[in-house]
């Protein structure tokens, strides 16, 4: 039976649906085309710091020539879907030369105008113009250096009439990252334009909403995602930065919110200096961004009071770093990048990571990115070969809102410890009990007397009957391989030729199997270590460690 929520989702799906199908229509037409003009400004109030666009860039810190470019060129190749996005949203730009002639950029730019500025669906998808505006905006000064009044026109109202295109269709977005995109774009046009100031008005409003249905009480994203985290805070700090530029107040929530994202990045960063790899996140290094935080002389506060962020829980020891994920799945509206991974758990011995998650596929491929979401994918526990969460079928609304959960869980029986003999954190989550019967509790520990790590699974079932068969996986990171020792029961972990960990259980039956990583936002292969069986009475005590006195 449908319940009225699902109901409502698909109601809602089938609108939005709709109206994409019209807007694409109508978005074509010459009334359209002629409804997006308006005054055109006669030049900028001021140039951005265009440094404020490095981090967006997906480009290594180089600078190639522009003038080795021929912009007749440019435009022609055939490019890949993802390469044409790439190239259209004019991010690489924070990669030129700026010492160079800027003859053949305005060249390019011109022939782009020319060619593009009626509505192309791929083109003036909401995210690569956003990103277009702002690359165009925050490298303004070099564009329209030595250039004639013709161009610098053409260039303006091309702004313009993009700017207005994302603004007439706001209210239609329901994807969270490209309402951000929107406005950040509304805020600089309304900062560099005085004849536009409005923009910069509605910009602000928007934000404020959007801060207060997103972010929980620390500043975490509802979509419990450190990527999202990391992503919203690139963008709240560009639109700080350029406010304070252009002399203007910075709103009070913009800092707070701001000052609690920092504290959750900087509390989820990892030894490797990296996010871990919960809920829709992908492998990156940090260093850059941080670095762009010292650039603009911004300290991260930590408060005395230590937070959970994202009900992601750190243990640290020493070497030993242990990320715990204990939250319940986000709410269905923000749920299209939640991996079905409850007391999924990474860990770091020194700065290499030892166990991981699968990290998210959706840079990847539609199938990538729905196997790893699947709880197989995770370092945890999954029962029947069945993932925790069921991910939504309905093609009407994975078009409209992405890939949502079908169904919830909770997590209880939260403890934290930590005294002079160990680190400790344990939860249990009821998302087997519906369908199962089954209940699992997880407690992890860093011992410090003895130097090693120490884990315990319980799971419980009211069902004698059913039959359950369990796997607990531990998903090694990529690179380090594992031997079976004589006896089944202990495992070596190889990290070099120097260094190895020792894997153990209770029970004799580890395998090692492979499996596959998506993290490095491409398929790699890497092997997992499994402990597997057929529960036999109502509760089953699994109890494993990873030790390093070999």
């Amino acid at each position: 039976m449908i319940s009225l929520r699902t109901a409502y989702y698909y109601i809602q799906a089938v609108k939005i649906n709709l109206i994409k199908i019209f807007k694409k229509i109508y978005f074509k037409t010459g009334f359209y085309k002629k409804s997006l003009a308006s005054k055109v400004p006669s030049q900028f109030f001021f140039f951005p710091n265009p440094f404020l666009m490095s981090c967006f860039s997906n480009y290594r810190k180089f600078a190639f020539q522009i003038n080795d470019l021929d912009p007749n060129k440019f435009w022609e190749q055939n490019y890949s879907y993802k390469e044409k996005s790439e190239l259209h949203n004019f991010l690489w730009l924070s990669s030129i030369d700026r010492k160079d002639d800027s003859y053949t950029l305005r060249k390019i730019i011109t022939l782009w105008n020319l060619d593009n500025l009626k509505y192309k669906q791929h083109i003036w998808e909401t995210s690569v113009i956003s990103k277009r505006l702002m690359s165009w905006i925050l490298n303004a000064d070099i564009i329209l250096k030595n250039s004639n009044f013709e161009f610098k026109r053409n260039f303006i109202e091309s702004i313009i009439i993009q700017t207005n295109h994302l603004k007439k269709n706001f209210k239609y977005e329901v994807n969270h990252q490209k309402k951000i995109e929107v406005i950040t774009v509304l805020i600089l046009s309304g900062l560099v334009f005085k004849e536009y100031e409005e923009n910069f008005q509605v910009g602000l409003k928007e934000l404020e909403k959007l801060i207060e249905i997103f972010f929980d009480s620390n500043g975490f994203p509802l979509t419990r995602s450190p990527d999202d985290l990391l992503n919203y805070t690139k963008y709240f700090l560009l639109i700080k930065e350029v406010i304070k530029d252009a002399q203007k107040y910075v709103p009070d929530t913009l800092e707070s919110t701001l000052e609690k994202n920092l504290e959750c990045l900087k509390q989820i960063t990892t030894p490797a200096n990296s996010l871990p790899l919960f809920n829709g996140s992908i492998e990156g290094d940090l260093t850059n961004f941080y670095d762009y935080l010292n650039h603009f002389k911004i300290k991260i506060k930590i408060k005395k009071s230590k937070i959970n962020a994202g009900n992601i829980h750190v243990l640290k020891n020493k070497k030993d770093t242990i990320f715990f994920e204990a939250g319940a799945p986000p709410k269905k509206n923000y749920s299209s990048c939640y991996q079905s991974g409850p007391l999924s758990f990474e860990y770091f011995f020194e700065d290499q990571k030892i166990i991981t998650n699968s990290g998210f596929g959706v840079n990847i491929s539609n199938k990538a990115r729905l196997l790893s979401r699947f709880t197989s994918s995770q370092s945890a526990l999954c029962l029947n070969d069945t993932s925790i969460v069921g991910f939504e079928k309905n093609s009407l609304m994975n078009k409209a809102y992405g890939f949502l959960i079908k169904r919830n869980f909770k997590v209880s029986n939260l403890e934290n410890t930590n005294n002079s003999n160990e680190i400790r954190i344990g939860a249990g989550h009821d998302a087997y009990f519906t369908n199962l019967g089954c209940l699992h509790n997880r407690t992890i520990s860093i011992d410090k007397i003895n130097n090693k790590i120490v884990g315990h699974d319980k799971i419980t079932r009211k069902n004698l009957n059913a039959k359950i068969k369990y796997d607990i996986r531990f998903h090694l990171y990529p690179g380090l391989t594992a031997v079976q020792t004589i006896g089944g029961s202990t495992l070596l972990i190889q990290i070099n030729k120097n260094k190895a960990l020792l894997f153990s259980s209770n029970e004799n039956n580890l395998k090692i199997e492979k499996s596959i990583f998506f993290g490095a936002q491409k398929v790699l292969d890497n092997y997992c270590i499994l402990i597997s069986g057929i529960m036999e009475n109502n509760e089953k005590n699994i109890n494993w460690e990873i030790n390093k006195k070999i």
